[in-house]
């Protein structure tokens, strides 16, 4: 049985259709998956920005710096007197300055 001329042109379109629709339909399932990595890494990256603004402040902080410039860098005030403890038969362990 031979399907009629109508039928095999409405055939031929739902064909052509789905053979031109395929092209657009991978692009948007590609830019929709772009899009949430782009979206996941907004987050990451505003919460690494919250976390500096957080170390910024605290960073601006006198008594932080104090303590920074006394541990990391040996400072000590006009008058006062460093002394650095060296465990026996090691090297002294330098303080978690990051």
């Amino acid at each position: 049985m031979r399907p009629s001329p109508r039928a095999s042109i409405l055939l031929i379109a739902v064909f052509l259709t789905v053979v031109f629709a395929v092209a657009p339909m991978r692009a948007y399932l590609h830019q929709r998956a772009e899009l949430s990595d782009l979206e996941r890494q907004t987050e990451l990256l505003q919460q690494q920005n919250t976390d500096l603004e957080r170390r910024i402040a605290d960073l601006n902080d006198p008594a932080t710096l104090e303590r920074l410039a006394r541990e990391c860098l040996g400072m000590v005030r006009p008058g006062e007197i460093a002394f650095v403890p060296i465990p026996k038969g090691h090297a002294p362990t330098p303080p978690d300055c990051g």
